[in-house]
């Protein structure tokens, strides 16, 4: 019985330490999230205002007009230089006659 509270004591200590360091290396500060909502609320959309019906649409919509602001380099996602048909990077034929005929 003692051996089982043993290993449980220690099980519990190693799960705790793990997840001390779990988020050490984060990439954006306090301040950063804080300039972010700053920026949104700037651009027209408010926290907590009570309009729930029309979220996703309200913070996209003030996010597209923050990228704009800034000049669309911010974000995630973004414009893609290239051109795919149906999920395929285009191929020219030249090149489609070049790889696969024989």
């Amino acid at each position: 019985m003692k051996s089982l509270i043993k290993a449980a004591v220690i099980v519990a200590s190693l799960a705790a330490s793990a997840t001390v360091f779990a988020q050490s290396n984060s990439g954006i500060t306090r301040a950063q999230v804080r300039a972010e909502l700053v920026q949104l609320e700037q651009a027209g959309y408010h926290v907590g205002d009570g309009d729930q019906a029309h979220y996703p649409d309200a913070i996209q919509a003030a996010e597209a007009r923050v990228a704009a602001r800034n000049g669309g380099t911010s974000g995630y996602g973004g414009s893609v230089a290239g051109s795919l048909e149906n999920g395929r990077p285009a191929v020219s034929p030249s090149d489609w006659n070049a790889m696969y005929s024989r």
